[in-house]
């Protein structure tokens, strides 16, 4: 520690501080400008000047490393004079035009120049004009490079943090200009962290600009609804209506960045889908119908299915309360266990649960990612949780923190990786098989004797990759004195999923008897995937994850519900579906989600949802699966309803209120308390304060915790280690082999997330059509070249979208966006068949002129376009 005076303050700090973060922690206000607390120190603005005693000149605060005894004066005649002198110049040019400039009321300029600025400017010159006109960079941010005080925090934020470097500066001096390539942001993620940083009106929100000034807007501090990351956020509304969403530098760690879905991609609680009244199906079509009518259907439907099959699918995008009173209503009104919360993959739940409880680290990112070594598992994380990455970079850049990445595709965090496995789609498994071979014959006599019995025998060599081999990886997990494993949800979509869980919890045991500090989280694509398994939305597990089978734990929410428990595992959504099919499915209940769009092979999930005898759908928009509904109830959307959700962290945040249900919409909670009264039962409690308190005295990992006590930045559910089960160990995979087959696998891409985001206008203004993406090298073979409209073709049906070739795609792997509701990608897949064969060709060329990108070759059944007596 070091002794450091400012102001007649003494202070004692970490060696390597700088004199303004002393001032910081003392509270003593120094202006700054290009300084952020993200960024390396820039001192280009030279607002934060001080007197140091002992200096001849004033120093950069946000440069200047503090020595031991270092007397600092922050406020004297001489800085006051420079500050002054310093804001003269930047008004010299800037244009003041701050009645029609959106940043007025929040500028930092208008701020600094009210505390420190002159009272009449010593320029006489005419103001230098860039451009009479504002530029349109991209199709969310505008740029009025007048304005710009060259602090350079949008370029610096675009290249450090975001990693995209779309924004550079041209020309020198005072003819210093910020400007994407040739005028355009081409190469944009359009996160629009530029314009949260930029402390003056030079770069503006396009969909924001002159709608409402800050004191006209409503400010509610929530949650990002789309991944799992968890980002806080501020949605601002203005009579009730959506305006636009800011991130706070104090609050959240995403400290001020926000990815594209969640700074552009609210809108999507205005979309025109909304469903607007109840409706039952009459005479094969869908009518509206009062509440007390689709009550009374219900009802009489309910008597026709006593003592049959049923079943519930709810979305883990709900809040905590509500999945937590949804599985409690299945399982103690419906008197089912066939309860799932996903609709792309089966949850193994037998070989999740020990490694949840062994290993799972409800801890902060920013500290698990710290570690000496990453290893990122499986899918793309910059396209599938963006701001997770942005932290990623920073570990690796600035923290020395070795990244290591074994996964199928490429992503942008490749660049900075010390070492890339790329393996073959559904090839996870054997990856880590032969990762956990490296280790053990490196580790040599260090491995003790126990721990190399109960691994098993050497799985082999994983082969030729694209990338570098395992042993690579086994080499830096081994010379590394702490580990984070971070796990793609993606790894679930494959038949060996259960084999690539059961590969991470051999691999993480290993890693522990050779003494390794480590940790392990998920990176969920959806944003309350990790609260819904919390939650028990599972068909084998209870709240707590906690074993249905598990006597003590089932009998102890029965004593506190009142209500007796199945005690036989569950069906999962797959196994709901040949219910359906054999005829055996009675009602079938889905909340907030979309099966026929998500969920493998489109027409057996439309014959089956139509061969139940009671499909009762409940969401806020019309999808395709509400098409086939028997009744469809209107549901709150995200901001019309307040809950908790719970991040890949383990963090528990509140999501809030910000705006009323529309039409008839009615709460989730409210809607399944309707539903359990037609069943002539009451739930309780059914309000969402008393819900959140019986998960905290019932859930383990959330005991302790208060709504109250979530604050803005939420709170840590904690990690309740269980006995070790006796978990039987596959032996290690065969890599899947193609042949000379391309193998289709899909994610989610930048600008999407699942479906929701598809109803937000301003999204789809920066998103591209639909592509297929895949190397130079297969391209060049089929003869066909970027931009090419393609036909993907498998043996279930085809697609036709524009093709998109990327250089570091490794060949044989065609990737096609699950985001595009058009695409009906899901038409091409079969169940259990995952990455699935395809061929791929250029289409006819007068197919390729109509450019009629999106539409898969498959009757989408009875669609929402289709439904005779839609509401208008």
């Amino acid at each position: 520690m070091v002794s450091i005076t400012i102001d007649e303050q003494t202070l004692e700090v970490e060696a390597g501080s700088t004199v303004l973060q002393a001032a910081e922690r003392l509270g003593i206000d120094i202006p700054t400008f290009c300084y952020l607390k993200r960024l390396p120190a820039l001192a280009s603005c030279r607002m934060c000047l001080v007197e140091i005693e002992g200096q001849r000149r004033l120093q950069p605060a946000c440069a200047t490393a503090v020595t031991d005894g270092m007397v600092v004066r922050a406020n004297t005649p001489l800085i006051e004079e420079t500050r002054s002198s310093m804001l003269d110049m930047l008004l010299a040019n800037h244009p003041l035009d701050c009645p029609i400039c959106d940043k007025g009321g929040e500028c930092e300029l208008q701020d600094l120049v009210m505390a420190y600025g002159p009272r009449e400017s010593q320029f006489r010159d005419a103001k230098r004009v860039f451009h009479s006109k504002d530029i349109r960079l991209s199709p969310v941010i505008i740029m009025n490079v007048n304005r710009c005080i060259q602090c350079q925090r949008c370029v610096r934020m675009c290249e450090e943090v975001v990693g995209a470097v779309a924004l550079g500066t041209v020309e020198k001096g005072m003819d210093t200009a910020v400007t994407g390539f040739e005028g355009s942001l081409a190469s944009c993620d359009q996160c629009g962290n530029c314009v949260e940083v930029c402390p003056v009106g030079a770069l503006m929100s396009f969909p924001y600009r002159y709608k409402a000034r800050p004191w006209d807007l409503a400010e509610t501090d929530t949650v990002c609804p789309h991944c799992g990351t968890g980002c806080q956020l501020t949605v601002g509304t203005r009579k009730g209506e959506f305006m636009r969403v800011r991130s706070k530098q104090e609050h959240g760690f995403n400290r001020e960045t926000l990815c594209v879905r969640g700074r552009f991609g609210l809108d999507f609680v205005g979309s025109r889908d909304r469903i607007k009244r109840p409706m039952v199906r009459r005479d094969g079509a869908l009518v509206p119908v009062s509440w007390e009518e689709a009550g009374n259907y219900l009802q009489r439907r309910f008597s026709a299915v006593q003592g049959k099959v049923a079943g519930g699918l709810a979305s883990p995008r709900l809040p905590n309360e509500i999945l937590y009173l949804f599985q409690k209503l299945m399982r103690t009104v419906f008197r089912t266990n066939n309860i799932d919360c996903g609709s792309r993959w089966a949850t193994p739940s037998d070989a999740l649960g020990p490694l949840l409880a062994s290993f799972y680290t409800r801890a902060p990112l920013e500290d698990v990612i710290g570690n000496d070594c990453v290893l990122v598992v499986g899918g793309n994380v910059t396209e599938e949780n963006p701001v997770t990455e942005y932290l990623l970079r920073d570990c690796a850049r600035r923290r020395k923190t070795g990244l290591l990445m074994l996964s199928a595709r490429p992503s942008r965090l490749d660049a900075d990786a010390r070492a890339v496995v790329r393996v073959p789609p559904g090839g996870e498994a054997a990856g880590l098989a032969a990762v956990v071979d490296g280790l053990v014959a490196a580790a040599g006599q260090a491995l003790p004797g126990d721990v190399a019995v109960d691994i098993g025998a050497p799985a082999g060599r994983l082969g030729a990759t694209d990338g570098d081999g395992p042993d690579r990886v086994a080499a830096a997990l081994l010379n590394s004195g702490s580990v984070t494993v971070l796990v793609s949800v993606d790894l679930l979509r494959s038949p060996l999923a259960r084999a690539a869980v059961q590969q991470i919890n051999k691999l993480l045991r290993l890693l522990r008897a050779l003494g390794k500090d480590l940790a392990m989280q998920f990176l969920f694509d959806r944003a309350n995937q990790l609260g819904a398994w919390d939650m028990g939305v599972l068909p084998a597990a209870l709240p707590g994850l906690r074993a249905v089978t598990d006597d003590v734990a089932r009998t102890t929410l029965e004593q506190a519900w009142g209500a007796a428990i199945p005690s036989e595992p569950g069906a999962d959504f797959g196994t709901m579906l040949e219910l359906c099919d054999g005829g055996r499915m009675g009602a079938l209940y889905i909340v907030g989600s979309d099966p026929v769009m998500s969920y493998p092979d489109r027409k057996r999930v439309t014959r089956a949802l139509g061969a139940a005898d009671l499909l009762i759908v409940q969401d806020a928009f019309l999808t395709d699966t509400v098409g086939l509904a028997d009744v469809v109830l209107p549901a709150a959307s995200y901001g019309e309803e307040s809950g908790t959700f719970t991040s890949n962290e383990g963090r528990t945040q509140k999501v809030c209120k910000f705006r009323e249900a529309t039409f008839e919409a009615r709460g989730n909670l409210a809607i399944l308390d309707f539903v359990a009264a037609l069943r002539n039962q009451q739930l309780r409690p059914s309000t969402q304060a008393e819900i959140f308190d019986e998960m905290t005295q019932l859930v383990p990992a959330y005991q302790g915790l208060t709504l109250n006590g979530l604050g803005i930045d939420g709170a840590f559910t904690r990690s309740v280690p269980t006995p070790p089960a006796d978990e039987f160990l596959a032996p290690p995979p065969a890599i899947p082999n193609a042949g000379d087959r391309l193998m289709l696998i899909t994610g989610n891409c930048l600008f999407h997330n699942g479906y929701l985001s598809e109803r937000s206008a301003i999204l789809n203004t920066v998103a591209a059509e639909p592509y297929v993406e895949m190397s130079e090298r297969d391209a060049a073979q089929l003869g066909v070249a970027d931009g090419d409209h393609v036909v993907v073709r498998s043996t279930q049906g085809e697609l036709t979208a524009q093709l998109k070739i990327n250089r570091h795609f490794p060949s044989g792997l065609v990737f096609v966006p699950e985001n595009y509701r058009d695409l009906r990608l899901n038409s091409l897949m079969r169940q259990g068949e995952y990455p699935c064969p395809v061929e791929v060709e250029k289409v006819r060329a007068a197919f390729d002129a109509a450019a009629g990108a999106g539409a898969a070759t498959e009757n989408p059944g009875r669609g929402i376009a289709e439904l005779p007596g839609s509401p208008p």
